[in-house]
């Protein structure tokens, strides 16, 4: 069924005439004209070619640009060398951009991304998205406004980085450049970014930052309430307010210039509202007709943003309607050409392929020749709380790498909630350790524009609790980066997070929180869990090693309850003091005794009950091995294997919930390997954590786990 925006366009551009009013004044040359209606007429016919390609058994993406090839103009506008993170419906821009930067095949790119190609430049054929390293096109996938946060971190990023004289991938005078849709700006993710682009310029701090919403009234088939973006950004203090219309290209051109001229200029951030229309529906499948009236569908069809631009050329002198459509039908064949050649193009194969780009690419934290025994930090010998070791380290670090920036809520002049970055400020500068405001989607923004940038960011989340609102910044922007663009983009960050519970005399689930199940599932997320003081200063350690060498993300969960205990056994006997380490290598376990008996598995704070109920089983004649975890991600399966089999009784000590908890990987991966001898484990329950007393009907005990070691060492072989 031939398409009625190709139908349209074909009818109405035959009819056209020069209209004989005089060319409205404007920065927009002939030349310039031809070449963005020659990116508008491309993205046009990708978007056809999509549902031609999916029609056929050959393509799998088919949400198009149609109606926001408008977008042109701000590519135009711009320069290759500004980064920008795209909305999907970003076609048009996409191909101009790619039009300034020589050696570029943008159309048959894309129609690879189309059809899953594992030959694609940027995803591989993992996913069909705008990007491109030579273009400075970060990719990203259509999350909600889900982008959002990062392109404020670019921004600031490409600032901070100048202020501490390091290299960025982009100019000094860059600007950073956002675009998503009127719909995406109701979501708290967008709104978020917004407030805290403001807040920077409330501030003082210069944040070279456009954002452009491309409004099209209508989301899906929720609509917009007409004037609401204009009514809700148009007039706030602290954002510079354009306003173009995306169907006049000569409009969209000069007020797009105006914007980004701005922004270069006064380094704030700045808002340009692109009036589009939206074609072809929301995607393949949507049916616009059942939500739609045949007069608003027909508006939107009159408005073509590609008739608008054949109109304009043809009242300039630049062509006659004949040369209109001819280059609309030369377009269309170069890229149906394009879609014929690439419909059978090879795609992943196995596994492997797809997962490749989340396997570390270097070593770092190589194993130590005996295990068990870490790299020692030299010259560190004094005994210290698990707080201090952490805050030396960073300080060391600091000293160590001008790239590393430490950041979020408190860090700085108060030095943490718990003293943990106390000093910090003073030691690296207040460039480099800063406050942020309270939103954690902005602190998690942030580090991945510096990740982005190059630079080695360490945002501190302040209790575990608080991640769960901003999560998406690690699971669906982070982690999925070097995924979906074949490991050319990759944006390294060690993510400490205050967690767990047992805090005496502060509590309630806000600041108690055991739920680590949102970041366990994440793809090729490192989660380091430490529970002593030299591992905790050798994990971030190895974590840092890990951002900075091999870009990954990392996240350093932090038992509050251990940030300044000293004792195990009795008071001031000093054993859970320690120096602090020099690296402890990722992925592998640390083992405490040498029972036959049983073994028992644990990490953070059911380490140290662990221990002392061990010592209480060993005074009734059960001798016991236990094993730290340490890391939750990667799990150290090797390790655990072979403490498991050398007592063939294995009893996990689990302080998070008995469902979604760390215990159901441990017993997974026991059974997988067929390990045969007894298991059990002992949880926190599937409750949220009350405050005082209560806390502890619900939480992992020493005296459970003791209990349940006896009983499972009763049971038959």
């Amino acid at each position: 069924m031939p398409e009625p925006a190709d139908v349209h366009f074909l009818e109405a551009a035959a009819s056209l005439v020069p209209s004989g009013a005089p060319a409205a004044p404007g920065p927009l040359s002939g030349e310039r004209c031809l070449e963005l209606f020659d990116a508008q007429l491309g993205s046009r016919h990708l978007d056809l070619a999509a549902r031609h390609l999916q029609a056929h058994g050959h393509g799998f993406y088919t949400i198009g640009s149609s109606g926001h090839e408008g977008n042109a103009a701000v590519a135009a506008a711009l320069r290759p060398g500004d980064p920008a993170l795209l909305h999907y419906r970003s076609g048009a821009f996409f191909l101009e951009r790619a039009r300034q930067v020589p050696g570029q095949d943008p159309l048959r790119d894309v129609l690879l991304g189309l059809v899953a190609a594992a030959e694609e430049p940027i995803a591989g054929g993992r996913h069909k998205v705008f990007g491109s390293h030579p273009l400075n096109v970060i990719p990203q996938t259509s999350t909600i406004a889900s982008h959002m946060p990062r392109a404020l971190g670019v921004a600031f990023a490409i600032e901070r980085a100048a202020r501490l004289g390091l290299d960025s991938p982009w100019p000094r005078d860059a600007v950073t450049v956002c675009s998503f849709g009127d719909a995406s700006a109701n979501h708290s993710t967008a709104t978020g970014a917004i407030n805290a682009a403001v807040n920077c310029g409330f501030q003082g701090l210069p944040l070279p930052l456009l954002f452009v919403c491309e409004d099209n009234g209508i989301g899906i088939s929720v609509r917009t309430s007409p004037g609401w973006i204009h009514a809700a950004y148009g007039s706030r203090p602290g954002l510079a307010y354009f306003h173009a219309d995306g169907c006049d290209l000569a409009d969209a051109y000069a007020v797009s210039t105006q914007a980004a001229d701005w922004v270069r200029e006064h380094r704030r951030p700045a808002f340009l509202h692109l009036r589009t229309i939206r074609l072809m529906g929301h995607a393949g499948s949507d049916v616009e007709s059942s939500y739609r009236a045949p007069a608003e569908l027909a508006a939107d069809l009159d408005r073509d943003p590609l008739l608008g631009t054949a109109r304009l050329l043809v009242d300039r002198g630049l062509a006659t309607a004949e040369n209109a459509i001819s280059l609309y039908e030369a377009k269309r064949a170069e890229v149906m050409a394009l879609a014929d050649k690439v419909a059978g193009a090879p795609r992943l194969s196995s596994a492997a392929e797809v997962m490749a780009p989340l396997r570390p690419r270097a070593t770092p934290g190589a194993v130590p020749a005996s295990f068990g025994a870490d790299v020692p930090e030299p010259g560190r010998t004094e005994a210290v709380t698990v707080a201090q070791a952490i805050n030396r380290t960073l300080g060391d670090l600091l000293d160590e790498r001008p790239g590393m920036v430490v950041f979020g809520e408190d860090v700085a002049r108060k030095g943490g909630v718990y003293g943990v970055t106390r000093g910090l400020m003073k030691r690296a500068g207040a460039a480099r350790v800063f406050d942020t405001i309270l939103d954690e989607q902005s602190v998690l923004g942030l580090a991945l524009g510096f990740g982005t940038a190059g630079m080695l960011p360490v945002p501190e989340i302040q209790y575990l609790a608080y991640l769960h609102n901003a999560a998406d910044q690690i699971r669906g922007e982070a982690a999925t980066l070097p995924f979906f663009s074949s490991g050319r983009y990759r944006n390294p960050m060690v993510v400490r997070i205050a967690g767990y519970a047992y805090q005496k005399g502060f509590g309630g689930h806000f600041h108690n929180d055991n739920a680590v199940a949102a970041l366990r599932d994440i793809p090729g997320l490192v989660i380091a869990s430490p529970s002593r003081p030299d591992d905790a200063a050798g994990m971030l350690r190895a974590c840092m090693d890990a951002a900075e060498n091999d870009g990954r993300v990392c996240v350093m969960l932090e038992p509050i309850a251990l940030y300044h205990v000293r004792d195990l056994h009795e008071d001031g006997d000093g054993g859970w003091l320690a120096p602090a380490g020099g690296m402890v290598p990722i992925g592998r376990a640390r083992t405490y005794g040498d029972g036959r008996d049983l073994t028992i598995v644990t990490f953070a704070n059911g380490l140290r009950m662990s221990l002392r109920a061990a010592r209480r089983l060993e005074a009734g004649g059960v001798r016991c091995r236990v094993l730290d975890l340490r890391w939750l991600a990667p799990l150290p399966v090797e390790d655990l294997l072979r403490e498991a089999r050398a007592t063939g009784a294995v009893l996990v000590a689990d302080e998070t919930r008995r469902t979604g908890g760390v215990s159901e990987g441990v017993l997974t991966a026991l059974a997988d390997a067929g390990f045969q001898g007894r298991t059990a484990r002992v949880a926190s329950e599937d409750s949220f954590i009350p405050l005082g007393d209560a806390a502890y009907h619900v939480l992992l005990s020493e005296d459970a786990i003791e209990e349940t070691a006896r009983k499972l060492l009763t049971w038959p072989r």
